[in-house]
């Protein structure tokens, strides 16, 4: 048989006050709104005696908070009654689900039913209605904030772009410094060239010399840029217009907002943007700037080219004096002993010599022949030893004019006075310094030449890929691009000082 369906239990209901409403249902809550005003009523403190003498309007308006009072106690019980009896049809309806199971089984226990596995929702209870938001003085405090530092801002920018700002005018230019290495006739012979190139440390160098004091002090007294600059009419455009006179230092800060120079590492490309209030004057100080870049260009080459040749033009000019004093040492020695060339002189000397030695060895062979024949009074006897002591006289005096000396008792040749060959040496060591005077100077010569033609073979020159050019209308000021910035940093500087602020509120 199948076993009776459990009857649920009747909800309790808002107007029950009897004890049984606290019977099964209270499992599920507090007791009926009965027993909830009978606690109430013994908790809350006993209402003031009215006083007959209190004014009327005072009692009614009493009597009404109480009234409202009770009124909201009460609609809080009957929710938590509502509460309770969502409880208990849940309940019962787990309990259906457990007899429906176990339908078809008469003999079976009653089982509860298995859990579905899905969480139980929990009760929505209401909240409490909420008032009518206010502004607060911190909003009023953002929104002010905002209209000072973000509105007032970018209303000033374009009221002063429009009416006070002077039109500015641009002239490019670009430039770049190409070092081109021309290879020697014998590297053209065999068709060995070098490609021309850009060099990016002169490039370094340039960047820096455009945006240097010299160069704005050249530029002003060629050009006389404060003068240029001041057409802005610095009492109307107080901003961007140049406020004449000014030190050089004012003119070098202004220069560097005037004149902007962008530089390419990679490719060793310099670009100008030079501004000014006239197009022509935008051209005249582009021009200026190309002039001097190249003159400084033209420099740096023949500084490189005198480091280059300086060391051998050193060695030259010394090897060449050098060789002037050794010249000079022997054109001297040669006045004052009236001979040219020694070796020519010694080499006559010696044939003289050789001579009458030959002329002497006849004679005395002569002699000899004679004296085997006759005797030694005979006329041609003292003839021949009379020749043969003129013979050996003149052979004495030659040997003495080359040194050699005379015949001692002891068989040696004995010196006498100044000997032609000490001439000889001497001519010899100054001939020695002028030989090596002239190798030196030779070499010297060169190795000038050849670090002169090293040095010509890379040469420096600035090429312009785009001419100065004349503007035909103002590009600048930037409207719409200068009032956005303005807009956006304000913004940014706002934001940040509101956030800073509530977050300094929130830590208190």
């Amino acid at each position: 048989m199948k076993a009776p369906r459990p009857q649920a239990p009747a909800a309790p209901t808002a107007e029950s006050d009897t004890p049984a409403a606290s019977g099964p249902g209270s499992a599920f809550g507090s007791g009926s709104p009965a027993s909830l005003r009978d606690v109430s009523a013994t908790t809350r403190p006993p209402a003031p005696e009215p006083d007959s003498s209190a004014d009327p309007d005072s009692e009614a308006a009493a009597q009404a908070r109480l009234d409202a009072t009770r009124r909201e106690r009460l609609e809080m019980a009957q929710r938590k009654e509502e509460i309770k009896a969502i409880k208990m049809r849940k309940e019962l309806d787990a309990l259906e689900a457990m007899v429906a199971k176990d339908d078809g089984d008469d003999d079976g226990p009653l089982r509860p039913a298995a859990p579905t596995g899905k969480p139980e929702p929990e009760p929505i209870i209401a909240a409490p209605p909420v008032g009518k938001a206010r502004a607060k003085r911190r909003h009023w405090g953002a929104l002010i904030s905002f209209a000072v530092m973000v509105i007032v801002p970018v209303m000033v920018c374009v009221w002063y772009l429009n009416q006070r700002a002077a039109p500015r005018y641009v002239s490019l230019a670009g430039f770049s410094v190409r070092t081109e290495e021309v290879g020697s006739s014998i590297e053209l012979l065999g068709q060995v060239a070098q490609m021309s190139g850009s060099s990016s440390s002169d490039t370094d160098i340039l960047y820096q010399f455009i945006q240097s004091q010299e160069l704005v002090r050249k530029a002003d007294a060629v050009l006389d840029l404060r003068a240029l600059w001041a057409k802005g009419d610095p009492d109307t455009d107080f901003v961007f217009a140049y406020h004449p006179p000014g030190t050089i230092e004012d003119l070098v800060t202004y220069w560097g907002r005037m004149v902007g120079v962008y530089s390419d590492s990679g490719t060793g490309l310099i670009d100008l943007e030079v501004q000014a209030f006239t197009p022509e004057d935008a051209t005249r100080i582009a021009q200026f700037i190309y002039d001097e870049s190249t003159l400084m260009i033209n420099r740096l080459s023949a500084i490189a080219r005198d480091d280059a040749t300086g060391y051998a033009r050193e060695e030259l000019e010394s090897s060449v004096e050098e060789l002037k004093i050794a010249r000079a040492a022997l054109t001297r020695f040669r006045n004052e002993t009236q001979i040219v060339d020694p070796a020519a002189s010694i080499q006559s000397q010696m044939g003289i010599l050789s001579s009458l030695q030959g002329q002497l060895a006849q004679t005395l062979i002569d002699l000899d022949i004679l004296m085997q024949t006759t005797s030694a009074s005979d006329p041609r006897v003292v003839q021949i030893r009379r020749r043969v002591e003129v013979i050996e006289a003149r052979i004495a005096e030659e040997r003495k004019k080359l040194g050699i000396g005379v015949r001692g008792e002891t068989g040696t040749d004995v010196p006498e006075g100044e000997a032609f060959a000490d001439l000889v040496g001497e001519y010899e060591r100054l001939l020695v310094d002028q030989q090596f005077a002239g190798e030196s100077y030779t070499a010297a010569r060169a190795t000038y030449e050849s670090s002169l033609a090293e040095a010509r073979r890379q040469s420096r020159y600035l090429a312009a890929h785009v001419h100065p050019t004349t503007a035909e209308s103002a590009r600048y000021p930037q409207f719409y691009q200068t009032s956005g910035l303005v807009m956006l940093f304000s913004f940014l500087a706002w934001a940040l000082i509101v956030m800073i602020g509530y977050a300094l509120r929130d830590r208190r």
